[in-house]
């Protein structure tokens, strides 16, 4: 914008010649609004597959010919059922999403769509039989008719529940069990022989007044009562399994379970029973 004026210098001097003054216009904010057109996409994208749906369906029943439209011609009858599928369709997809605000269950709104619709979609049968095949067609708004309407009218919104079910999402939990700290597991270590004072810790198996220690170094015995070891061990990270098993955490494979009872699959191919008593730990584990 430019605007004239006296500077204070020409106003003393006398002379009334104005200099130009230029303002710099404010430009107006030029809005592009992408967001509009990325929220606008998924509902273009829904709309064509509700209408590719219909036509699908439309198409299939113009290649069957049912309800005594199999006698007209298939460059009729296909023209037909697609306007019947997709003009009703479109009343039937307005109807849901208006009841999807109110009724979460979606099978109840299938039904409950299919009859608000009936007689809607049974007017455009009426309206189309007419235009198509005025001397073979005259359906008349009759019980048996209205049904007819009625068991498309299911079919086609069952369909396309169907199609826009998404499958549910099954979250599986695990507890991880860290590997055990060594300190944890120290003054049961010492016990152990020089070469398998520093293998991976395995199992712990009872047998009489004797342990038998299960790493993957190869098994040795101590001369140790199992409930000691279990005391030894109660920092590790590991479960009691059995009357006469402890097993290390990390080294469980898997669980095969039967009856309540089962086994625990260990690293290095062992495997050591569970028993029923002890099966609620491990199950609260994760191991099922």
């Amino acid at each position: 914008m430019v605007e004239f004026g006296v500077t204070p210098r020409q106003a003393a001097s006398g002379t009334g010649r104005q200099a130009p003054r230029v303002r710099a216009a404010r430009a107006s904010p030029v809005r592009v609004d992408g967001a509009v057109s990325s929220r606008a996409a998924p509902e273009v994208r829904g709309a064509a597959a509700e209408l590719a749906l219909l036509g699908a369906f439309g198409a299939a029943m113009g290649l069957i010919g049912p309800y005594a439209t199999s006698a007209m011609p298939a460059t009729s009858r296909i023209p037909y059922w697609l306007l019947c599928i997709a003009g009703g369709g479109a009343v039937g997809v307005a109807v849901d999403a208006w009841l999807s605000r109110r009724m979460a269950n979606s099978w109840r709104r299938v039904a409950l769509t299919s009859l608000l619709i009936t007689v809607p979609a049974a007017l455009l049968v009426v309206a189309l039989s007419e235009v198509f095949e005025p001397a073979r067609l005259r359906p008349t708004l009759s019980p048996r008719f209205l049904g007819q309407v009625l068991v498309v009218a299911v079919l086609v919104m069952g369909v396309r529940a169907l199609a826009r079910r998404t499958p549910a999402t099954v979250v599986r939990t695990r507890i991880v069990v860290a590997p055990p700290l060594p300190e944890a597991e120290a003054a049961f270590r010492r016990r152990l022989s020089s070469k398998r004072r520093t293998a991976r810790l395995i199992a712990v198996q009872a047998e009489d007044h004797y342990l038998r220690v299960h790493t993957d170094a190869g098994a040795e015995l101590l001369t140790m009562r199992f409930a000691d070891a279990l005391e030894a061990l109660a920092g590790a990270a590991g479960f009691q399994t059995h009357r006469s098993w402890w097993i290390a955490g990390d080294a469980i494979e898997g669980i095969r379970w039967r009856r309540g009872a089962g086994d625990a699959h260990l690293a290095g191919g062992l495997v050591a029973p569970v028993s029923r008593a002890h099966a609620a730990v491990l199950k609260s584990a994760g191991w099922r």
